[in-house]
């Protein structure tokens, strides 16, 4: 699938408030450290983000060498503001840690 057909069928299956509303609600328990919400929500979340690592056919070995943020560049069209959230940022240091293991298993 092209990015524009991943986006357009994450928008189908949610709509626009569902999204707004996903994102607020994560923020919120981020915010006040409601550990089971914030879990929930996160499930939610990855189960979506790993559907846009599904579609895109994205891994860590072919995208080692030269980071492509596709995926997150997705999610955070898709859902407005999820950048700011604690989940957003935790993907990209798992993302940052995972190459640099590759990185390191490759040079030796």
């Amino acid at each position: 699938m092209t990015h524009d057909e991943i986006i357009e069928s994450i928008k189908a299956q949610y709509n626009r408030d569902l999204r707004k509303q996903l994102v607020k609600s994560l923020l919120e328990h981020e915010k006040n450290k409601d550990q089971a919400a914030i879990k929930s929500g996160y499930q939610i979340m990855n189960q979506i983000f790993s559907y846009v690592l599904n579609q895109l056919g994205w891994t860590i070995t072919d995208n080692a060498s030269k980071w492509d943020s596709s995926p997150l560049d997705i999610m955070s069209t898709v859902f407005p503001k999820l950048e700011t959230t604690q989940w957003f940022a935790q993907q990209q240091l798992n993302v940052k840690k995972s190459i640099e293991l590759k990185m390191a298993e490759e040079a030796k």
